[in-house]
């Protein structure tokens, strides 16, 4: 068993979002959101940090830079190209979960973001997904940022000081 944690290939970033649309048939936004954040990491609006075990990309997180990211949606707050930058579409497979490499993936995206200027990272969360507040929490990402209804559900962000 051999894990690693990097920042996504133009292979990693392939093969993650097929996996993401086979997981999700029938649901064509995932298709639209594979062209959307391999654009956004070519671009440097975004970068794809993930967790491969054995050869094989099994978790994900993209740090989202600009505000003009769709995720974001001008919304300064949550990331501004400058200061602050989001944690988005933060995935791992069920048979991967509670082995605290997600953990770790986050570790890194905060130390990329630190080594490279920013001070904040926000978070956002579903309010019905208290197990993921709880960690989120418990991460350090424990100040109120705003609140937003995407698709029907109340989402709460959060931000975390980061250390430099």
């Amino acid at each position: 068993m051999s894990i690693e944690y990097r920042k996504a290939t133009p292979e990693d970033l392939e093969q993650i979002w097929d996996m993401n649309i086979a997981d999700n048939l029938g649901n064509d936004r995932w298709r639209m959101w594979k062209t959307t954040y391999i654009s956004y990491n070519q671009s440097g609006d975004a970068y794809t940090f993930v967790i491969v075990y054995d050869g094989i990309p099994v978790g994900e997180g993209t740090l989202l830079f600009s505000p003009e990211c769709g995720a974001i949606s001008g919304r300064t707050e949550l990331s501004d190209n400058k200061t602050t930058a989001n944690i988005n579409a933060l995935r791992i497979r069920k048979e991967q979960e509670g082995k605290g490499y997600i953990s770790a993936l986050v570790h890194m995206m905060e130390s990329y973001a630190a080594e490279h200027g920013y001070t904040f990272l926000t978070i956002g969360v579903e309010a019905r997904e208290t197990r993921n507040l709880g960690i989120y929490l418990h991460w350090g990402y424990d100040e109120f940022v705003t609140t937003e209804n995407q698709e029907g559900q109340l989402v709460l962000y959060y931000r975390k000081k980061l250390e430099v």
